[in-house]
Order: C-alpha cells, then structure tokens, then sequence
C-alpha cells in the first residue's frame, strides 16, 4: 500500500463529506468542492476519519493520488489556499477595479486580468498580489496566468513573480 495513502483524513466537525456515484462532495465553512473519483479508488468515512484505498494491487498509485486531492479540497474548504506575487520593475503596479485586476506591466496599454469563478484578489501594495481561493489547482493555475503576462526576466529581475520564487540572474555582457 502506498505511504501517503495509508494515512487518514482526518474531517473537522464543521465539514460535510459525501460520496456518490465516484463523486466526492465536500463542503466547508469557505465553500464546497466536486472532484470525479477514480473507479479503482474507494473511500470510506469512519467517524472524523476518512481511509483511502486502492481495489487491486497494481493501482496503489492511485489512491496517493486520489487522497492527496481529497485532503487538499478539505484544506481548501477550511482554511483556503493563497498565492502571492510580486511586481518588480519601475512603473510596474497593479489596482483593484472591482473583482478585477488592473495591470501596469511596461506595456502600451493596461492589462485587464478578470476573476475566475471562486477566485478573489487582495491587493495590499501597488506591487503586490495576493491570490486567495479554495481550490489549491484553480489558485495555482491563476497565479501561473498572472506571471505569464510579464515573467521576470534574467538580468534585472524585471516582471511579476511569486513571492518566494528566487530568481536566477545572469550577468550582463561585458565590453
């Protein structure tokens, strides 16, 4: 049996669990989430506790798999996920219109980034993004949009990136 998968889940009392039909409902004070259940995994509740298995040997990968997902939609239901990014460019700044995001990145014209679905957006300093949501893959996948707009670039740091990303600099052409 795989490591991960033997551990338990364990479900605080605020939180809603439910299987149906391979479909996992789990739903929290910050939101519910649906995931699709692979038909080799099952998933039984014992109490507060949730145990991961796999139905045949050769599938034991699955079930790691399937319980990460499953306490990541418990985490997310419950505390929610977020990412931070950082501006770092003279003139780089951003503003929050409404559930938007208003992107000064060097560029001719404004860049309009609009919110997902269960996705919100924090703008504490001009140069700096926090991305908050309950699904970790949604978070992760808006953040990575975000940085695609203008990624840092190698000799002057110059662009958006996370904010525990280190950046490798390379040195600049000598005469």
């Amino acid at each position: 049996m795989s490591r991960i998968a033997k551990q338990p889940i364990s479900l605080a009392s605020n939180i809603d669990f439910d299987v149906k039909d391979n479909v996992v409902t789990v739903k929290g004070p910050k939101g519910s989430l649906n995931m699709n259940l692979h038909e080799s995994v099952s998933v039984e509740q014992n109490g507060s506790e949730l145990n991961v298995s796999a139905s045949s040997d050769d599938m034991v990968y699955m079930a790691g798999t399937m319980r990460s997902l499953i306490n990541n939609m418990v985490d997310g239901v419950t505390n929610g996920f977020s990412k931070k990014l950082q501006l770092v460019g003279v003139g780089y700044r951003v503003a929050l219109k409404g559930k938007d995001l208003d992107l000064n990145l060097g560029f001719s014209h404004p860049v309009v980034y609009s919110a997902r679905e269960g996705i919100s957006f924090e703008v504490p300093t001009q140069t700096e993004i926090v991305v908050n949501g309950v699904d970790k893959q949604q978070v992760g996948q808006v953040a990575a949009e975000i940085r695609a707009i203008r990624p840092p670039e190698p000799y002057k740091g110059k662009g958006v990136k996370y904010a525990d990303e280190r950046l490798y600099r390379k040195e600049a052409k000598k005469a």
